[in-house]
């Protein structure tokens, strides 16, 4: 196997982990209007991410500085045509971070509900936007001779990707909602279950379509393989959560993202950015790749500070591996003395 061929596995591997890692994670954001009933549960969600959510983020900048480092083409292309749609995703992630910071920073209710507003917009518009971006990645684009985008942003508003982007929405969504029955006690932990159930079935439809047309339109023995994986493991994860087996749950959810992921790598490659225009147009792992020299050097690098990176994100999730419930928001408490 070339290094270039090593490289698209590994950036394959960085997307898998973020959307598995950011994935509950945006869910969570979107939760926060869909199950919490009031100020505190919607504390008792955010508080689930906390710790976590800008560990998690790491993920998407090492894939970003992965992808520029080992197929710059890739990078520019990707970055110069889908610009707009990056570039709402990058505002919607800088908005989320302030808004996790600064919520609780004035005790003003409207300071406080503008700020959950923030936090539910910003996760929603990514959860689908990477959906569409990485649809119209896998169906091809218009790509000219010179490696350049000469689309528009209407054309990536194709059915197949929009498809896509409601896939992420109701998987992500699905993947927090029982991120939440696994963290939290009490009765927002039951309806995190119920409404798992109803967004695991609602997901199963929309992503059976999608990953079925991916593989008519593109798919090889392979993709076949990790489509079968994706759909029994979505499968298990809602027969999981409604035997009200969370942990179960999660981890099938997280198997069902990624071999979704591996089908739509699998699909694209050896392609990195099909060209739409003409096949020969295509951006590949090879002729969008950087040199063996530094393919080289950042193996070396890789390879020392991914297991790091790796270790101190278990530790993390392991110190704040425990539920959490209204009872241990503090305002909750004093508002129930005080009712009393």
């Amino acid at each position: 196997m070339e290094l270039h061929d090593v490289w698209f596995v590994l950036i394959a591997v960085l997307w898998t982990g973020y959307f598995f890692l950011e994935g509950f994670d945006f869910g969570i954001g979107i939760l926060t209007k869909l199950l919490a009933r009031d100020r505190a549960e919607k504390r008792v969600l955010i508080n689930t991410i906390g710790p976590v959510w800008d560990g998690n983020e790491v993920w998407l900048l090492t894939a970003g500085g992965a992808t520029f480092a080992a197929f710059p083409e890739w990078y520019a292309t990707l970055f110069s045509g889908f610009y707009l749609p990056l570039l709402l995703i990058l505002v919607c992630l800088i908005i989320r971070g302030v808004a996790f910071e600064y919520r609780a920073k004035r005790p003003e209710e409207n300071w406080q509900r503008n700020w959950e507003q923030a936090i539910f917009w910003t996760s929603l518009l990514p959860a689908i936007l990477w959906g569409v971006a990485f649809g119209n990645i896998v169906r091809g684009v218009k790509i000219d001779a010179d490696m350049e985008y000469v689309g528009t942003f209407f054309d990536l508003l194709n059915p197949y990707a929009l498809l896509g982007g409601l896939v992420t929405l109701t998987l992500f969504t699905f993947h927090g909602a029982v991120f939440a029955a696994l963290k939290t006690v009490g009765d927002i932990r039951v309806r995190a279950r119920g409404l798992a159930l109803r967004l695991g079935l609602v997901t199963a439809v929309l992503a059976l379509a999608f990953l079925i047309w991916t593989q008519v339109h593109t798919g090889d023995t392979w993709s076949l393989a990790a489509m079968v994986v994706a759909a029994v493991a979505l499968v298990g994860a809602i027969v999981a959560i409604r035997a009200g087996r969370e942990g179960w749950s999660f981890a099938l959810s997280g198997v069902t993202i990624a071999a979704s992921v591996a089908m739509l790598f699998l699909a694209l490659f050896p392609d990195v950015m099909p060209s739409s225009l003409r096949p020969e147009w295509s951006l590949t792992v090879t002729n969008a790749s950087s040199s063996p020299y530094t393919l080289t050097i950042m193996t070396w690098c890789a390879a020392i500070a991914t297991p790091l990176v790796l270790l101190y994100q278990s530790w993390t999730y392991w110190v704040f591996r425990k539920r959490i419930g209204t009872q241990h928001i503090a305002d909750a408490q004093h508002h129930t003395a005080d009712a009393h």
